[in-house]
């Protein structure tokens, strides 16, 4: 992938025993982690700013980060539901709505959107719909039955729904969860572990730790990237896609999620796809670049080049 680490992080043996290890460095520019990595548009930097304002109280200023990133990453659960926390700080609570639901919509286990929504939309005085919402939720409390990780969550979401649906006028959006307010320091470190369980091939507990990465900085081309390739190893084509297509939505010239799409497209039998992707790699790298002899090993082996 991209060479943008002073450090690149180089994985000790290959991933899947086809691709070299070190062809996993991703990015854009110089640094190590995400937080020290910068696209042309840094969706992460202006994502967190939007965070940084939304936790300052300063709903306007978030509200325009936040519209900025969703500007290149218009899916991204967690932008369009703190968009959505900047609406109802705003007390614009029909913007609000709106937010959520592209939230819930994009990823339908995020509870505190879920929660938010559903308290929303008892303020609106739209009982039928908070009470829709609130049976998503105890139907996933149900699921989860007091073990799963989202446990303490769907307890906390549906009591609050609960509550906002007897006074509605007194319903209170507060959440401020944890997770989405996680530092740059925490994102790099949960972005570096993923890296090592990539490495590992434990594919779900990789995508899991890079949810927390996403948290602290959205839309990142990186983290996106290896969201892609932990999705496709497990086949999961269609969820890889969307990745790759939105990391490159967030940074075209993305060398790393370029070569990787082109790999999926050439496990998927789409060869034309594949060239096209090598196409814009050798139109990047005027001399070369690892991205494209990589992409090129694939296309002559058919997809499966030596190890």
């Amino acid at each position: 992938m991209q060479k943008t680490f002073a450090v690149r992080v180089v994985l000790v043996c290959s991933i899947a025993g086809s691709i070299p290890a070190a062809s996993l460095a991703v990015g854009t520019s110089s640094g190590s982690t995400p937080s020290m990595n910068a696209p042309s548009f840094d969706a992460a930097a202006e994502y967190r700013k939007g965070v940084e304002a939304l936790k300052g109280s300063q709903f306007s200023a978030a509200k325009s980060s936040f519209a900025r990133v969703l500007g290149v990453a218009p899916d991204d659960a967690n932008t369009n539901f703190l968009a959505g926390m900047a609406d109802a700080g705003l007390n614009d609570l029909k913007a609000a709505a709106r937010h959520y639901e592209h939230a819930v919509r994009a990823d339908g286990k995020m509870v505190v959107a879920q929660q938010e929504l559903g308290v929303t939309y008892a303020k609106l005085g739209d009982r039928p719909k908070a009470e829709a919402t609130l049976g998503k939720l105890k139907n996933m409390d149900a699921s989860c039955g007091g073990s799963c990780k989202d446990a303490e969550l769907l307890k906390k979401a549906i009591s609050a729904i609960q509550a906002a649906l007897g006074q509605p006028g007194q319903a209170m959006l507060t959440t401020s969860p944890s997770l989405l307010f996680a530092s740059a320091k925490a994102g790099d470190s949960a972005y570096l572990q993923a890296v090592g369980l990539i490495n590992e091939k434990r594919y779900v507990e990789a995508i899991a730790t890079l949810q927390r990465a996403r948290a602290a900085f959205g839309a990142h081309p990186d983290v996106l990237t290896y969201l892609g390739f932990a999705n496709r190893k497990l086949h999961h084509y269609d969820v890889a896609e969307s990745y790759y297509r939105a990391a490159l939505a967030v940074a075209p010239n993305h060398k790393g999620a370029t070569e990787y799409y082109g790999e999926m497209m050439i496990e998927r039998g789409d060869m034309a796809g594949a060239k096209r992707m090598l196409a814009k790699l050798d139109s990047q790298c005027t001399f070369g670049c690892a991205e494209a002899d990589e992409l090129r090993r694939w296309i002559d082996a058919k997809g499966s080049p030596a190890s």
